[in-house]
C-alpha cells in the first residue's frame, strides 16, 4: 500500500480575530499545521499534500519542505472540494487519507492504525466520543452497528443531535473510489457546501465497508477555532510533554507550570521549579537545577550546574559545577568553563569565560575571551562596539578586574594583572602589572551643598 496523505489547511479561522493565518497559530512554539506535518512525516507516505486558501502564500512560506506539495483551494467550497483539488496529483492505485491543519495533537500510532483499517479497500473513519457533541457531525449508525452516515449538525435531526460518537474529519481511503464519491457529492446542504462527509453516504449506497475507528482521546482530534480552544489544548500538550519527562525522571516543581517548546534532554537528578520555559534543544547534565521563571533556548548545561531563578540563556554551553544568575542573561555563543559563575544582573555575549572565572554582578561582558581563574568585579564593561564594527576583548587567567572598570576594546590584560576599580582601560596591559586611571581624590573642607542652609551655630 502506498500513502499519500492530504492536509487541509485552506481554513479563514475567523473566530481566531487574527491576521495570522490559523493554521500558523503557535502551540508549544509551533504552528499547529507544523505538529501535523510532523505526524504524518513518521508514517513515511509518498506524497504529502497541503491545500492552502486564507493567508495565501503566508502558509507555504511559513513551512516551505521539498517534500510538500502546496495546492491552492482559491474557493473556499468545503472540505469535499478542498480534497478534490489535491486529487490530481495522486494515483488510483494509492490510498488517501485526510487530516487536517488544525487538529494538532493527532498522533502517529492512531494514523498508522487508520490505515491499517482501510488496507483492505474499504473506507476507514476515525470517530470520537463526546460528553457534549454540539458542533459536531453526528455518526449515524443502524441497528446492527453499522455506520450508515455522517450528518453535521446543522442537518440532524433532534434525535440524530442527541448521538454522542462523532465525526473527526479524519479518514482513509482508496484514491480511485475516493475520486468517484466526491465527483457525485453536491451541496445540497445548509451550507452550500460540498462535504467530504457526504462520501460516507455514498460509500454505503455501493456497498463498500466502511470502518469506524474511536480514537484514544478526545484531546487528541480535538481541532482549534478559538483562542480558549488553542490554550485548552496547549495545557494538555504540556502536560503529556511533563509526564513524560517525569516518568524519564526529571523532577518538576509543578507539572501545571512547566513549558515545553522544542526538545529536551535530561539526565540524572536534574530539578526544574516552577514557570521555567525551553525552547529549541536543550539539554541538561546530571543534577542541574534550573530555578523558578527561566527560559533556556538552544543552550547544553552540565552536570551539577545551577541557574538560578529569572535567567534567560539563549545559543550557550554551560560547563559542569557553574553557577548562573538570579537575573542573568547569557546571550547567544556565550561559552562557559567549568566552575564559573555568571552572578546578579550580568549579560555576556559571544564570551568564552574560563573555568573558575567569576563575573559577580551588575556586569556586561561581550565580544570577550576571559582565562582562568579570573574575577570580573561589580559594574564591569567591556567596550566592544566602536558605532561601526565589534572588537575583541581579551582576559587571560588569575586576573583581577576592579569594579566599575571599563574595557575599551580591542584591548588585551596579560595573566596575573590587576586593574583598579573605576579605571577605564584603553591599552594593554602587561601580565602581573597593575593599572590604574584615576584622577586624584580632592577633599574641600567645610563643603555646603547647593541650596542647603547653613546650620553652623544654630
Amino acid at each position: 500500500m502506498t500513502t499519500r496523505i492530504v492536509i487541509l489547511a485552506a481554513g479563514q479561522g475567523t473566530r481566531m480575530r487574527s491576521d495570522l493565518p490559523k493554521v500558523l497559530q503557535p502551540l508549544a512554539g509551533r504552528p499547529l499545521l507544523a505538529h501535523v506535518l510532523g505526524a504524518a512525516r513518521e508514517l513515511e507516505p509518498v506524497g504529502l499534500h497541503v491545500v492552502y486558501g486564507h493567508g495565501g502564500e503566508q502558509v507555504p512560506e511559513a513551512l516551505a519542505a521539498d517534500d510538500v506539495d502546496w495546492v491552492l483551494q482559491a474557493e473556499q467550497l468545503g472540505t469535499g472540494h478542498a480534497v478534490a483539488q489535491a486529487l490530481p496529483g495522486i494515483a488510483d492505485s494509492d490510498t488517501v487519507l485526510v487530516l487536517y491543519g488544525d487538529v494538532p495533537l493527532i498522533s502517529a500510532t492512531t494514523l498508522a492504525g487508520l490505515l491499517s483499517t482501510a488496507d483492505g479497500g474499504g473506507l476507514a473513519l476515525l470517530t470520537v466520543q463526546l460528553d457534549d457533541p454540539t458542533g459536531y457531525g453526528r455518526i449515524v449508525r443502524d441497528g446492527d452497528g453499522h455506520v450508515l452516515r455522517i450528518v453535521e449538525e446543522k442537518d440532524a435531526s433532534d434525535a440524530e443531535r442527541l448521538l454522542t460518537e462523532v465525526n473527526t474529519g479524519i479518514l482513509a481511503a482508496p484514491a480511485a473510489q475516493l475520486r468517484g464519491w466526491l465527483e457525485r457529492v453536491d451541496r445540497d446542504n445548509s451550507q452550500g457546501e460540498y462535504y467530504l462527509t457526504d462520501v460516507v453516504g455514498l460509500a454505503v449506497a455501493d456497498g463498500v465497508p466502511v470502518d469506524a475507528r474511536l480514537a484514544a482521546s478526545a484531546e487528541e482530534v480535538l481541532g482549534v477555532n478559538t483562542k480558549a480552544q488553542l490554550a485548552t489544548l496547549e495545557r494538555h500538550f504540556q502536560r503529556q510533554q511533563a509526564e513524560r519527562l517525569m516518568s524519564e525522571g526529571l523532577t518538576l516543581a509543578d507539572p501545571a507550570r512547566f513549558d515545553l517548546r522544542g526538545q529536551l534532554q535530561t539526565g540524572r537528578d536534574v530539578f526544574v521549579d516552577v514557570g521555567a520555559v525551553f525552547e529549541g534543544a536543550v539539554s541538561l547534565g546530571d543534577g542541574v537545577r534550573v530555578g523558578a521563571y527561566c527560559v533556556l533556548r538552544d543552550t547544553q548545561v552540565g552536570a551539577g550546574s545551577r541557574i538560578e531563578s529569572h535567567s534567560v540563556l539563549e545559543d550557550a554551553v554551560v560547563g559542569t559545577n557553574c553557577s548562573i544568575g538570579p537575573f542573568a542573561r547569557l546571550r547567544p555563543q556565550t561559552v562557559l568553563g567549568s566552575g564559573a559563575k555568571v552572578g546578579n544582573f550580568v549579560e555576556t555575549k559571544k564570551a568564552r569565560i574560563g573555568d573558575g572565572s567569576k563575573v559577580n554582578h551588575l556586569s556586561y561582558v561581550g565580544d570577550s575571551e576571559i582565562g582562568k581563574g579570573t574575577n570580573i568585579g561589580a559594574g564591569t564593561i567591556t567596550c566592544n562596539y566602536d558605532g561601526h564594527a565589534k572588537h575583541l576583548t581579551r582576559i587571560g587567567d588569575d586576573v583581577f578586574i576592579g569594579s566599575d572598570t571599563q574595557l575599551v576594546a580591542p584591548v588585551s590584560v596579560g595573566d596575573g594583572a590587576t586593574v583598579g576599580a573605576g579605571t577605564t582601560v584603553t591599552r594593554d596591559v602587561p601580565a602581573a602589572s597593575l593599572a590604574v586611571s584615576r584622577a586624584p581624590q580632592k577633599i574641600v573642607a567645610d563643603w555646603q551643598r547647593p541650596g542647603r542652609r547653613d546650620t553652623k551655630g544654630d
